[in-house]
């Protein structure tokens, strides 16, 4: 059997396990595991395995990822979200639809500190869904606003998803984090837009409701959400200004967070544990699919299979562009049906090698970040659309009494503008590059 075909066999064998409902680390790792021993012998691939698992996680990188993890959870348990959702209320409540508004201005910045969009999605559905009924946004509105809300995270630094693509691919972590800036808030300003139209067209959706903070609760809240800020500028300004690495920037915002928290008399212990727990299982999930990768991409290595395929496109006469939108398409389709992190981890060795050897008039490193920020657009795009859409169902299992349905029809006008954005960064990669470049 060639090894092109055993490569296409392998995945649409590890695609049917995922859709059998088994673990997507799992998933990769039992079907590239069998592969990779195919392709050699039994015992190549169990020598393999007692170093690459070690080298892999002792990799110094990766304890980024569970620091921001756990950042995220302590603003979380530390009410973070609603304070910051009251503040942006305070200040666009007085506009048709400005209570939905202030869901997005608030998740752009509590995404600078929890890094992960189901987080985000969940954190916000608790806190501040009640609130948007309360209100009398209809069902469809204040749903489709949480579930998007949370895709603001993959962009806006430091983003977990950002941080596995730049690990994966290595890439600077900070360029990336540079490069990911501007179309994150493009994200929130796009949204914004988005609702106004919306309730243009609907004027019951988003009616005005003016949020009022008086006396000692809005010097409360202004107080507890200027020293979140703090931490936020603290953390990507040390990161940009070159005062620490990211990894060190995480240890500082993660015991900044704690501090305010423990201050505001948010944490007690058993939300410390809490907190502690759900980081504990977040990173492990994490690191079992990067693991599941590692195994599955060696396998590919082995069967020619991304070298093949870049070789097969690059002699293919396509414009440079004409691929890109290709890739972009079939992200469109798995993003639907995928979870973001897989998607990206599967699809990189295969992909990354062929854009890479296009020819955009950019620099190579360039084209690396500049795909990188299109990708997670695009993942962003799929974790709200139908048939699958993580971040609706995280929304649908908080808010048990609006119906599915009705969230995906109040994702649709996010959706429309997330791909007026991936039109625009595909065709202008300067949005994505120039502030890397003025920081470089």
């Amino acid at each position: 059997m060639s090894g092109l075909m055993l490569g296409c066999l392998a995945f649409g064998a590890m695609l049917g396990l995922i859709a059998l409902r088994m673990p997507v680390g799992l998933a990769m790792l039992l079907v590239g595991g069998m592969g990779y021993a195919y392709k050699t012998s039994g015992a190549i691939f169990f020598n393999y395995l007692k170093s690459t698992p070690y080298h892999l996680f002792s990799n110094y990188t990766l304890s980024v990822i569970a620091l921001f993890i756990l950042m995220g959870a302590f603003a979380e348990r530390g009410g973070q979200s609603r304070n910051l959702f009251y503040a942006a209320a305070a200040l666009f409540g007085r506009v048709r639809g400005g209570m939905a508004m202030a869901v997005i201005g608030a998740a752009t910045i509590f995404a600078a500190i929890c890094g992960s969009s189901v987080a985000t999605t969940a954190t916000f559905g608790r806190a501040v869904l009640p609130e948007l009924k309360r209100y009398r946004y209809s069902d469809a509105l204040a749903t489709g606003t949480i579930a998007i809300s949370g895709v603001i995270g993959i962009l806006i630094p430091p983003s977990i998803i950002l941080v596995v693509y730049a690990i994966s691919t290595e890439q600077n972590i900070v360029k990336l984090f540079s490069a990911a800036l501007i179309p994150g808030l493009l994200a929130g300003l796009f949204y914004c837009i988005a609702i106004a139209i919306t309730v243009r067209f609907d004027p019951k959706a988003g009616p005005v409701q003016q949020v009022k903070l008086e006396g000692a609760e809005r010097r409360r809240v202004l107080l507890r959400v200027w020293a979140f800020l703090g931490v936020v500028m603290l953390v990507l300004g040390g990161i940009y200004g070159g005062v620490f690495t990211p990894t060190e920037g995480a240890a500082v915002g993660t015991m900044a967070t704690f501090a305010i928290a423990l201050l505001q008399r948010e944490l007690n212990l058993a939300e410390i544990k809490t907190c502690l727990l759900q980081t504990a299982e977040t990173a492990a999930m994490i690191f079992i699919i990067l693991l599941g990768a590692e195994v599955f991409n060696a396998f590919l290595a082995l069967t020619q299979l991304p070298m093949q395929l870049a070789d097969a496109i690059s002699t293919a006469g396509l414009p440079p562009y004409g691929v890109l939108v290709a890739l972009m398409l079939v992200y469109l389709v798995l993003g639907a049906v995928m979870d973001e992190l897989a998607m990206i981890l599967l699809t990189l060795p295969i992909f990354f090698p062929v854009v890479t050897a296009l020819d955009f008039g950019l620099p190579p490193d360039e084209v690396a970040i500049w795909f990188g920020i299109l990708v997670l657009v695009v993942v962003g795009i799929g974790l709200t659309a139908p048939p699958i859409g993580m971040n609706v169902f995280v929304v649908s299992a908080i808010a048990k009494d609006v119906p599915i349905a009705a969230t995906y029809r109040g994702v649709l006008p996010f959706i429309g503008a997330d791909l007026v954005r991936l039109t625009l960064l595909i065709s202008f990669p300067a949005i994505s590059l120039w502030l890397m470049r003025l920081l470089d």
